[in-house]
């Protein structure tokens, strides 16, 4: 790390004793130490009031349980101008008893959470003060020195978002994502700094080893020699051997030991005692304990990156399948012109340890391990020969593509979403899941189809979808047909502009109004329904018409989206899925009144930490790899204890690429081996522990 940037960091962890000094590269924004409230706050799903922090003052805010509780500053005077400024910063006390994800997000005119903004996100441990720096991204394309990274060396997070116009700053907020209960921080000192510096002050080149690993920094479990492979191998290789395989578990890694149902040849749900389950074709319970992304598929740009590593192989015929030609990648495509050389350090570390048979060996090795670590399924997005192996269940994972509309009036993180009144889309349906359900449709070991993932069907509260539509041209299929729903209601323009508080000139020029009333949210909702339960009868209709035995296991919504989406989804998909990175899992959200009358099912999940040579946390961020490894039981256990999942699924396997996989920059520490192959022993721990509890736990309510 850099002189500077420590001096900088050892300033800033002396700010939260006095609540309100600013160093000589920051200028203050709210020292909160007037009389009353900013007049330029605004209180979204938060309660604040200002409070005593050392001896000066801070912002007390209670974030109530919301999709995005937060307090929003505006620019007083329309915008700021942080021109010369690398970030903002606030010191954040957590008084609570436990940790707290927190936000910030920086905006230019526009920003709509994805576009015109920038992001960052810290956690704040109980009883914890900490300087929450949001880094700007100012620069994209080879003038920025570590492009293609979500998080840098230094420790330093790279905030989510296109290059800012530091110069037309409208508004920054804090925010809490999607809370589970109400939480409480104290905001301090909010200033921002770096005045005249560069982020690329932060790290000498190179600073990638010839493993791929981080080679400024030291840590348990750190490849130093092309010997330790063979070490370790060995080592690993007897542990295995000696392992015994979970007691009272029949071939699928059901529940040999517990009560005996139908079996039908194929896996099943099926509530026992008010719990869901999955049932194996044997006809034993199973909780589906998961790993996403068993693979070797990470890769990261070499292009363009002159100097960052320390050995790259030359390229041959014998090492061919290490590299890659990439053309026209979407968030890279500034930086490389759309094109450029990938590398898989993972690939050439497995060579190094194998040798030439390096995939085979990987192959057997990695069933062993997941076996050996209690997991029962292989999960989504993993190779295609791992799950040929047959020693392990697996889901398969199909996503519909081809030639047809998508609700162009939208906007999503992975794009734009479907439009199911395409007549197209029914037939890309077909084309999509038929290759997929032919070669496993007839094999037991496979569990069900997740198809599609993370669509964009816009957050748990809102009426996204209806708005998107109604965005999109008149020929848009989808608002073609909620035109036509609404002409059955309403006989002319003028009687939709009177019941929905409207002003709309004709039925092209139609729009969602901002703040819906009662009857408008009501027409909203209703197509929302309609909208959803097209999008699921297609593609249910078209998998069950290929593979009529096995189950829909829903899209893999990102977190929930509004309840019309998940009602339509739940009367459809056999099993309803969601990657819900969060702490734990909390019972009451999804039982009682929040029932959806069928199983759910968890596709993704993980934490991370900064202790092991990476430079990233992931989404849900620990203090080191003991705290990492005692979140997963945690959260496995949380997943057991509610009646309504059937599993989780962690993502992912390996680490991410220290340098970030090529086509978005993730560089995540969520691997539970890292990318020289050497699992993380405090995960694995604690995988053990959890995986082999889980059915005592689950049916006999033994903790």
């Amino acid at each position: 790390m850099g002189d500077v940037l420590v001096a900088a960091c050892a300033f800033l962890g002396t700010l939260a004793a006095t609540g309100s000094a600013v160093a000589p590269d920051e200028t203050a924004v709210e020292l909160f130490d007037a009389a009353a409230l900013p007049t330029n706050l605004v209180q979204n799903s938060a309660t604040a009031s200002l409070a005593p922090v050392g001896a000066g003052h801070g912002l007390r805010v209670e974030f109530q349980k919301a999709d995005w509780p937060n307090v929003y500053f505006k620019a007083p005077h329309g915008v700021w101008d942080w021109t010369e400024y690398l970030g903002i910063a606030v010191d954040i006390q957590n008084p609570g008893t436990e940790p707290v994800d927190v936000c910030c997000r920086v905006d230019n005119e526009g920003a709509d959470g994805m576009k015109a903004c920038n992001t960052g996100k810290t956690t704040i441990r109980p009883g914890e003060t900490q300087t929450f720096s949001t880094y700007f991204n100012v620069a994209s394309g080879k003038s920025e020195r570590f492009w293609g990274m979500r998080g840098v060396p230094g420790k330093v997070m790279r905030s989510s978002g296109p290059p800012l116009d530091r110069a037309k700053i409208v508004a920054f907020q804090y925010f809490l994502p999607t809370p589970q209960h109400p939480q409480v921080l104290v905001l301090s000192n909010i200033r921002v700094f770096g005045k005249g510096k560069a982020l690329e002050e932060i790290e000498k080149l190179p600073f990638v080893d010839k493993y791929g690993q981080y080679n400024g920094a030291d840590w348990p479990g750190k490849l130093k020699s092309a010997h330790d492979f063979k070490k370790w191998s060995k080592a690993e290789k007897a542990a295995l051997d000696t392992t015994p395989a979970l007691a009272g578990r029949d071939s699928y890694g059901g529940w040999a030991d517990g009560p005996t149902l139908e079996a039908t040849g194929w896996f099943r749900s099926q509530q026992v005692n008010g719990k869901w389950w999955l049932v194996t074709p044997d006809g034993h319970l199973f909780f589906s304990a998961g790993m996403d992304c068993v693979g070797t598929s990470d890769s990261t740009f070499i292009t363009g990156r002159d100097g960052w590593f320390a050995s790259i192989p030359k390229e041959t015929s014998k090492n061919k399948a290490l590299f890659g030609q990439v053309d026209g990648v979407h968030s890279m495509a500034e930086a490389i012109d759309g094109k450029g050389k990938i590398f898989n350090f993972y690939k050439a570390n497995l060579e190094r340890k194998y040798g030439k048979d390096w995939a085979a060996k990987w192959r057997e090795t990695t069933v062993a391990r997941l076996q050996a670590w209690g997991f029962n399924t292989i999960a989504n997005w993993s190779q295609q020969d791992v799950a040929d192996v047959g020693k392990m269940p697996f889901t398969a994972t199909a996503g519909i593509g081809g030639n047809f509309r998508r609700v162009e009036g939208g906007s999503g993180y992975w794009g734009r979403m479907s439009d199911p009144f395409d007549p197209s889309f029914l037939i890309a349906a077909e084309s999509s899941l038929a290759p997929v359900t032919e070669k496993y449709g007839k094999n037991p070991m496979c569990i069900g189809y997740f198809v599609d993932n993370e669509l964009s069907w816009g957050s748990a509260n809102g009426h996204a979808i209806a708005e998107w539509v109604l965005n999109s041209p008149p020929d848009q299929p989808c608002r073609a047909a909620l035109v036509a729903r609404l002409k059955e209601r309403y006989p002319a323009i003028s009687d939709v502009n009177r019941v929905w508080a409207t002003n709309a000139p004709d039925w092209d020029a139609l729009r969602a109004p901002g703040n819906p009333n009662a009857a408008c949210a009501k027409d909203l909702d209703e197509f929302i329904y309609l909208f959803a339960r097209r999008y699921f009868d297609t593609v249910n209709a078209a998998l069950k018409r290929h593979a009529p035995h096995q189950l829909y296991l829903g899209c893999r919504f990102a977190g929930p989206p509004c309840k019309m989406v998940t009602r339509a989804c739940a009367e459809v998909a056999d099993i309803v899925s969601f990657n819900l990175y969060q702490r734990a899992i909390n019972a009451a959200d999804w039982t009682g009144p929040n029932d959806l009358g069928k199983p759910l099912i968890i596709g993704e999940f993980h934490f991370g930490a900064l202790d092991r040579g990476m430079f990233h946390p992931g989404l849900v961020e620990t203090k080191d790899q003991n705290e990492r490894a005692a979140s997963y039981k945690l959260y496995v256990e949380s997943v057991v204890d509610c009646p309504a999942f059937v599993g989780c699924h962690w993502f992912q396997y390996v680490d991410e690429p220290i340098t970030g996989r090529y086509f978005d920059g993730e560089n995540y520490n969520i691997g539970f081996v890292t990318v020289v192959d050497q699992p993380y022993p405090e995960m694995v721990s604690k995988a053990k522990e959890a995986h082999a509890a889980t059915y005592a736990r689950r049916y006999l309510g033994t903790k």
